[in-house]
């Protein structure tokens, strides 16, 4: 199974649109946005978990790296509520499932071997940084060429992203802008290497992620 698998290629999906697909496990459905292989290798989707639902116990042997969007996430670790951000290097192991639902943005096989720091972060507790008066950041992590972090517009307002090693979205609140498209609330994009002004309106918030596409 390959989908978006060009990765020299743009690729946009507007996941509100997008059916749930069941996965082999009871309860457990995804929206698959980008992905190498049927069921392990690289893999880019939206998860979610309906109530009283679990996941086999299993590895991450390329690593995993999710958000936690709505409801509250659990294993053996603990309890991820929404605006969570959670980072599991290669070869840690959990038993993922959640008591009252929940849906994450889940980014499989992207680790860089020498990537071994094993961490969660409630965003919603954190200390942001002021870019400019019209928008701030928030950095969630940051590997040799890699960036994760998310964007918040604190009034209407516009900022440079440099891609090279690529760029990839997922819009969390409000619309964001490149050039002439405007992409709405759930809408996924990832770009190849470019330099591109992200226009975004006020209280919208954005996952950004840069400089990770050169593996791939």
């Amino acid at each position: 199974m390959r989908i978006n698998a060009d990765f020299e290629v743009a690729a946009v999906e507007h996941t509100a649109n997008m059916a749930w697909v069941d996965s082999y496990m009871p309860g457990v459905q995804r929206k698959m946005l980008d992905r190498l292989k049927a069921e392990s290798g690289r893999a880019t989707s939206i998860v979610r978990y309906a109530p009283n639902s679990y996941f086999a116990p299993h590895t991450h042997d390329g690593g995993e790296e999710f958000l936690v969007l709505h409801g509250t996430f659990s294993d053996e670790h603990g309890d991820f509520p929404a605006g969570t951000y959670v980072r599991n290097p290669i070869g840690t192991q959990h038993k993922p499932h959640s008591r009252d639902g929940c849906i994450i943005f889940v980014k499989l096989w992207q680790f860089d071997l020498k990537d071994t720091r094993q961490f969660d972060r409630n965003t919603q507790q954190a200390n942001w940084t002021e870019v400019t008066t019209e928008i701030s950041k928030l950095l969630l992590h940051e590997f040799d060429s890699e960036k994760v972090q998310l964007l918040h517009a604190n009034q209407n307002g516009a900022i440079d992203i440099s891609g090279a090693g690529g760029i990839e979205c997922l819009v969390l609140e409000g619309t964001c802008a490149l050039g002439t498209t405007t992409y709405q609330k759930d809408d996924w994009l990832r770009l190849p290497d470019t330099t591109v002004t992200m226009n975004l309106s006020k209280n919208s918030r954005v996952y950004l992620k840069t400089g990770h596409l050169t593996q791939a």
